[in-house]
């Protein structure tokens, strides 16, 4: 029989907290009956055939369903679910939940119509516009899985994702905007799959106006002409541990990681996190000033705001230069949103062009309660600065892609702390963190470590590694018996709030995304010039981090006037992308080392960054730092 014990209405953060510790089963129980489900899972936690803890395996619903039919049959009908703005085209739309409804259904019948079904995959390459999250939907109606490419990836990354997802249908659009500048998608799109030995059946274009693409391959589709003739599909149901979709992140080895999300325990967690941590009431407008392209897109624009009877923001545009730093202050004002969301890096830009907040001043923005931020640590003085000109308080919460929520929070709807700039606040109930030793004991308070999670993870943390399940263990499980490894340091102080200092892996997060230098160094040292080299994430006031190649030239090769410099440069670019933000490489004599061959990354970074560093014991030659220290001058 089912155990009857319940959180009482009210508790307290710390009576949460040991609740959802000491019996998990019963609090996820209680958030899971906040939602419609088909069939209400009688098994809350159990095991996999990789023994992997799951959530509600015996449970069937569909997100879909949740996100916009439960609403239609419960009085949101006419409710605005979905507004677009987009400075970069002049163009607004709003999208009831009706409409929203409608609009997804005919979108799953096309999609069925190319023969996509439960458990095939969808690989979506789109820009901000409405019809990228109607295709997420549309494909977690028919429990398809999608996986979202972010728009700004170069061919490659879109190649390997393609053959590892292997999708039947790509969707894509005829272009995205930069600002001022068009992005032609469909030649990146056919290249990729040129390059892929993965060829999905259908590559189906949403045409724009501001660039129309050419459909001269036997497998391209117009998709407004398809979707003219599609009939509307009703959801499928899915298994609470079915995949609702496969998101991509880098990894130290440059092959992309892909992350699975499931049904249920996702769809639990979003609901659950805009009760705790983001304190939004059914109705209000919410604001994630994201990308579908990254996790927070997927959570916050897409799943949780509408799960939750939100409206949500879809904003094809830049905190600055659409037009101005005022962009993220009129959208609030205009559309009366009580939460904003957004990473660090776009405040710092925002700071960096009206650092007396005139902008601001134009926008009463008088629905707006809370600004939180992640993606990136939240240095001091851009939250002080956010503070002090809006006269919000900020959250700052820190999370990862493989969570897709938060691990440690403000949780306003359980109860509000006192915020220490430079923290994440504390864990969020669910998550057990500890900061361990190395040899995975727990440390004492104040003194730094590995950040990890003791298991059971809470719903929507990651059961496995898209068809690479040993990857998954290796990478997240094996390091500390009983606990996920986070990949990051820091330490929890004295009261219990947690500090989160940085990658231990190096990985680099470049304005919130987080990019792989071991894939940078790998096209790098694929230049004829290259000998060997080094890319490292050196610090930076805008984006938090940016990367540096390091390069010790082949004999023979010389580069006048800087020109393999710029071939290097524009390597990383056409073979990531501008994402990378790859914009210098310095030529050295030689890398610092260890006597066994292992560059000094670290101390590189130091050197970079122009910190003190302790030369160590292990070193093959000291005079290597003078030399590199000399030539980052």
């Amino acid at each position: 029989m089912p155990s009857t014990r319940a959180l009482p209405a009210g508790a307290n953060y710390q009576e949460t907290f040991r609740f959802a510790a000491e019996h998990p089963e019963d609090f996820w129980r209680q958030q899971a009956q906040k939602l419609e489900w088909f069939q209400f899972p009688e098994t809350i936690l159990s095991k996999d055939e990789n023994g992997i803890d799951r959530w509600f395996a015996d449970g069937e619903m569909n997100t879909a369903y949740l996100a916009l039919d439960y609403h239609v049959e419960n009085g949101r009908a006419d409710q605005t679910a979905l507004i677009y703005d987009s400075p970069v085209t002049g163009k607004k739309a709003r999208y009831s939940y009706l409409a929203l409804r409608d609009q997804v259904a005919k979108t799953a019948g096309m999609l069925a119509d190319l023969g996509v079904g439960k458990g095939d995959r969808v690989v979506i390459y789109m820009p901000m516009i409405p019809e990228a999250a109607i295709a997420m939907l549309a494909c977690a109606r028919l429990g398809a899985i999608h996986s979202v490419v972010f728009g700004g990836f170069a061919p490659h990354e879109l190649a390997v994702r393609i053959e590892d997802a292997e999708p039947k249908v790509l969707l894509t659009a005829s272009c995205g905007i930069e600002i001022e500048k068009v992005i032609a998608y469909k030649p990146l799109v056919d290249k990729a799959v040129m390059d892929s030995r993965w060829k999905p059946d259908n590559v189906v274009v949403w045409q724009r106006n501001e660039c129309r693409a050419s459909l001269d391959h036997e497998r391209d589709r117009d998709w407004s002409a398809l979707l003219a003739n599609s009939e509307p599909v009703g959801c499928t149901p899915v298994n609470a541990t079915d995949p609702l979709y496969i998101l991509y992140t880098s990894g130290t080895t440059g092959k992309p990681k892909g992350v699975v999300r499931d049904n249920g325990g996702h769809a639990v967690a979003m609901k659950y996190s805009m009760d705790a941590i983001y304190n939004v009431t059914p109705g209000e407008v919410y604001w994630a000033a994201s990308d579908v392209g990254w996790v927070v897109g997927h959570s916050y624009i897409v799943y949780a705001p509408l799960i939750h009877g939100c409206t949500t923001i879809m904003f094809e545009g830049k905190p600055v230069r659409t037009p101005d730093p005022g962009a993220f202050w009129r959208v609030c004002d205009e559309y009366g949103v009580s939460i904003l969301f957004s990473a660090p890096t776009a405040f710092r830009a925002i700071k960096k062009e009206d650092p007396d907040g005139k902008h601001l001043n134009q926008f009463p923005m008088d629905s707006l309660r809370q600004i939180f931020m992640a993606g990136e640590r939240l240095d001091p003085p851009t939250l002080e600065w956010v503070e002090e000109k809006t006269g919000r308080p900020v959250v700052d919460h820190w999370w990862q892609t493989e969570t897709g929520w938060a691990i440690s929070s403000n949780p306003l709807g359980v109860e509000s702390f006192d915020i220490k700039p430079g923290s994440s606040t504390k864990p969020t109930p669910g998550y057990q963190v500890e900061v361990l030793n190395e040899a995975g004991e727990p440390v004492p308070a104040g003194q730094q470590g590995y950040i990890a999670i003791k298991r059971p993870m809470p719903p929507s943390c990651l059961p496995t590694v898209w068809r690479n399940h040993d990857r998954f263990e290796t990478g997240y499980l094996s390091q500390f018996p009983g606990y996920y490894v986070s990949g990051d340091g820091g330490y929890i102080d004295e009261d219990g709030y947690l500090f989160v200092m940085g990658r231990i892996d190096d990985v680099i997060n470049v304005a919130g995304h987080r990019l792989s230098t071991g894939e940078m160094e790998e096209v790098v040292g694929g230049h004829e010039a290259v000998a060997e080299c080094a890319v490292i994430g050196i610090h930076d006031d805008l984006k938090g981090q940016m990367p540096l190649g390091l390069v010790v030239l082949k004999d023979g090769y010389h580069s006048e006037n800087g020109s393999i410099e710029a071939e290097l440069v524009e390597k990383v670019r056409q073979q990531i992308g501008a994402v990378a933000c790859f914009k210098r490489a310095v030529v050295v004599s030689r890398l610092p080392k260890t006597r066994s061959g292992k560059i000094l990354r670290r101390i590189l970074r130091q050197i970079a960054d122009g910190e003190s560093y302790t030369v160590p014991s292990t070193i093959d030659d000291p005079s290597s730092l003078e030399e590199v220290s000399n030539a980052l001058r």
